[in-house]
């Protein structure tokens, strides 16, 4: 069998298997139906408010097919560089200048000792820092371009209208400013292209907008500060984040959006000034530095930037008895949970009373979760209003919302509750000065459906979101969020959370060397091919020359001959 047809057959054998597995790698949104959830499929209430993608009224009597606010949530995609690459410094060969110095000072034992140990670590560490820093890199160029195709991917698909990345942007808070800009450089020109940073009017004033009206929110990036990004209270000084927001945007900062007002409801208001107008649905987007919540911290005005921002949150909130007005809080840090509700159980480590790094000695140097008491009176209690105070404004029912953080790589999806204590339970606790009060509660997301039902307990759902690496499968989360007129006396905000992975980034990268075999395959079967035909036509050609001598040959023998036979008939007639 000739080898080009044995390249073309194994390129056959190729292609189908090549085809499938780029169609599921370019299309796996498709495949795994990743998208946000339908309020729709969620709730069939006949009677409902509802708007459109773009935020136009529909027909009142169903609830809309797609939900106004779509917000794709990616969670710490951590660009590495050059502090990740392996230490060369032993890929020299031994110098040897050094050694002819050692002999000419007469150190011959020394010089031989020298080039012997020089010798083994230029071959034994040498020589394989610098292959796996080669391996390195190329890792890191694979690594872009596998987190780009996921935000691709999903972003085509599923047609957010907003995009979050819940913090560790990129892999160390340690690197130096160029190092910095290099990184950032990579994320918004491979990673995010097409995205674009909020512009710096948004973040530096509480705006108000129609949800829907602006469509560039599509293609802006709401990025959150990372421990890897500006570093733990411990280390966060004014540099870190002061680059960090100038590359990505501001660690704290909000914005609200508003449904718009159906037009049967400004009829109605048009010409009637003592009719107190109507205020629409709102949904307020919150972007919060958790990173410097928990003391010590290293810069305590940054600490106090962000502990007034949060009070501010607190102070202009809606009443908690509004439930037509909801929160949104992206933040890195989860809230404080009990060990074994999650991956990440509670935990804090502190800087030592010296390290020679620009850091506070005994601050806070790493954490899991955000610490208990801030997770309920600084948040729960604070922004989202609840409580297990029946006494409470709103029965502490609290504010409507949602929590997205990362941070916890592995995921976690909670509902964060309290219960109200019964009158009997009050009194008991009136009569016994120990009992002690509710006390706050995490319990996951697929076993609290009856907690969510009891109107005895009060909560908020915080979903951690899983890292979109490689080492997570490329996870991607879709949060939707619509009015419900049907709930309550005025409608709520609903929200509903889906999930999508690719998968493991040896999928990305086996697909892509597997093209480029079929493709290898192909050209040399081509070039084999064509070989082959100049070898064919040569050997065609070289017979035709060989023949053409020995027809010659055959001529001149047979003039040979004749010219011989004719001397012997001559010789012949003189004898006779």
């Amino acid at each position: 069998m000739l080898p080009s047809l044995l390249l073309f057959r194994f390129f056959r054998f190729l292609l189908p298997p090549c085809l499938l597995s780029l169609v599921y790698l370019y299309l796996y949104p498709v495949f795994h139906s990743c998208g946000f959830p339908s309020p729709s499929s969620q709730h069939a209430s006949p009677a409902s408010c509802a708007f459109d993608g773009a935020g136009a009224p529909l027909h009142t009597s169903t609830l809309p097919k797609v939900a106004p606010f779509r917000l794709l949530t990616l969670g710490d995609p951590q660009l590495e560089g050059d502090s990740s690459l392996p230490d060369t410094k032993h890929a020299k060969f031994p110098s040897l200048g050094h050694i002819w110095q050692d002999v000419q000072a007469g150190a011959y034992r020394r010089a031989w000792e020298d080039s012997k140990e020089n010798t083994a670590l230029f071959f034994t560490k040498g020589i394989p820092s610098v292959l796996e820093s080669y391996r390195k890199r190329i890792d890191l160029f694979g690594n872009d371009f596998y987190l780009a195709h996921i935000y691709r991917s999903v972003h085509w698909y599923s047609n957010p209208t907003h995009v979050t990345i819940l913090g560790d942007l990129l892999g160390s808070q340690w690197i130096t400013n160029e190092e910095f800009a290099r990184r950032s450089d990579r994320f918004w020109s491979r990673v995010v292209v097409g995205g674009e940073k909020v512009p710096e009017a948004i973040m530096n004033s509480s705006t108000s907008e129609i949800l829907g009206v602006e469509k560039s929110w599509k293609n802006r990036i709401i990025n959150i500060a990372g421990n890897h990004d500006v570093g733990y209270a411990g280390d966060m000084d004014d540099d870190r984040v002061a680059r960090f927001e100038t590359a990505f945007g501001k660690a704290n900062w909000d914005i609200k959006f508003t449904l718009p007002i159906a037009n049967e409801t400004a009829t109605e208001q048009e010409g009637h000034e003592d009719i107190q107008p109507v205020a629409p649905p709102t949904l307020r987007l919150v972007n919060l530095n958790s990173l410097n919540l928990d003391t010590p911290a290293f810069s305590t005005d940054l600490q106090l930037k962000t502990y007034t921002f949060l009070n501010d949150i607190i102070t202009s909130a809606q009443d908690v008895e509004d439930r037509t007005q909801a929160i949104v809080l992206l933040t890195h840090i989860p809230l404080h949970k009990e060990n074994g509700t999650c991956a990440d159980g509670p935990f804090f480590d502190f800087f030592p009373s010296w390290t020679g790094l620009n850091v506070l000695a005994g601050g806070v140097k790493e954490q899991n979760h955000i610490s208990s008491d801030v997770s309920s009176s600084g948040i729960l209690q604070g922004i989202f209003g609840l409580s297990g105070n029946p006494a409470a404004p709103g029965g502490g029912r609290g504010r409507n919302g949602i929590i997205l953080t990362g941070h916890d790589h592995v995921g976690c999806d909670v509902y964060h509750h309290i219960k109200i204590p019964t009158i009997s339970e009050m009194e008991i606790g009136q009569e016994n000065e120990e009992q002690t009060q509710p006390s706050w509660n995490a319990t996951r997301w697929g076993a609290a459906s009856s907690l969510v039902d009891d109107p005895n307990v009060n909560g908020v759902r915080e979903v951690t979101v899983r890292s979109m690496m490689g080492d997570f499968e490329g996870n991607a989360a879709f949060v939707s969020g619509w009015f419900d007129e049907t709930i309550g006396e005025k409608g709520e905000w609903r929200f509903e959370v889906n999930t999508c992975a690719l998968g493991v980034q040896h999928i990305w990268w086996a697909v892509h060397i597997g093209v480029l075999l079929v493709v290898a395959v192909l050209i040399a079967s081509i070039v084999t091919f064509i070989l082959e035909e100049r070898y064919v036509q040569n050997r065609r050609i070289g017979k035709a020359v060989d023949i053409s001598p020995s027809k010659e040959k055959v001529r001149a023998n047979s003039e040979v001959k004749k010219g011989v036979d004719k001397r012997d008939k001559e010789v012949v007639a003189r004898r006779t």
